[in-house]
């Protein structure tokens, strides 16, 4: 090959992949533009109005102020965020506890009953949450179903007053967000090797030591995946602590919504959702940390 057509070569393959970077970026041109539009815009907005001053009726001022993040020294507001991950929390060790064990039964059927399955878990949370969240009214309400049942099989002899308190946002909150938990963990056990199991049993291992030193290292992508999505929607859920909290159980997405929408102090409301992402921000991080960890 002489000089010339390896120059030509060399032009060849230098525009080729010129070509794929370019339709590269072309296809992510769309989501890149959905994302700065959508996600950091709005985030960017709020990190401006948290630094501004209330309007005299709403809204906000242009007056630069740190007044906003001087006012999270109250501890008011740290007693609700702490609260809020609390709860967070509880929720999503409730919905592992319960989807573990749903996800691993899904994954071990045969393939025809799997998707059922899946469907029969879905096909709930087609219903508006709002619905959903008023029927656990019902179910918890003084003299409710589940009051009635308690007290017909002589397990308690007054009503137990569930509603309106932090166990029935915990109850709201995992029936909420359950699916998020069994999804990932179902995807993850579906790949699963069970023939190390197997071998686990051979090599003399009983079946608790083969679940936690076999089963759940490699399983824990999808409980790390599922236990994201679950607490961090949770942190900043407001309408199941509304509906099944009261005011007894507030939480900080509901100071969030209250600043917001009946104190109309947007900068201060701002301010707490800033507090709220970067408390977020470490359980993602930790998450992103083990994958890379994974890899």
């Amino acid at each position: 090959m002489t000089i010339w057509q390896q120059h030509q070569f060399t032009s060849e393959v230098s525009a080729i992949e010129t070509r794929k970077r370019t339709s590269l970026l072309v296809l992510l041109l769309p989501a890149t533009i959905f994302l700065f539009v959508f996600f950091v815009c709005p985030l960017l907005i709020v990190l401006l109005y948290s630094f501004l001053e209330r309007g005299t009726y709403g809204g906000v001022s242009w007056i630069f102020t740190l007044n906003n993040y001087q006012r999270l020294a109250n501890s008011i507001y740290w007693i609700v965020l702490w609260r809020s991950c609390w709860l967070a929390f509880l929720t999503t060790v409730a919905c592992l506890l319960l989807g573990y064990p749903i996800a691993f039964f899904i994954a071990t059927r045969p393939q025809p009953w799997r998707n059922i399955l899946l469907l029969l878990i879905i096909i709930p949370f087609w219903t508006n949450f709002l619905v959903r969240t008023y029927a656990w009214m019902v179910l918890l309400s003084t003299d409710g179903v589940i009051d009635l049942i308690l007290q017909s099989l002589h397990l308690t002899n007054q009503s137990l007053n569930l509603l309106f308190t932090p166990f029935a946002v915990a109850v709201g909150l995992t029936y909420g967000y359950l699916p998020f938990m069994i999804l990932p963990l179902y995807a993850t056990i579906e790949r699963f090797n069970f023939s190390l199991i197997e071998a686990a049993h051979d090599l003399g291992a009983n079946d608790w030591r083969t679940f936690w030193q076999v089963i759940i290292p490699l399983t824990k992508r999808g409980i790390f995946a599922g236990s994201l999505l679950v607490f961090i929607p949770s942190v900043g859920a407001f309408i199941t602590p509304d509906l099944l909290g009261g005011a007894k159980t507030l939480m900080i997405g509901n100071l969030i919504q209250n600043q917001f929408i009946k104190a109309r102090d947007w900068p201060f409301g701002s301010t707490l959702s800033i507090l709220m992402m970067v408390v977020i921000l470490v359980p993602m991080l930790f998450y992103l940390r083990m994958s890379e960890d994974k890899v």
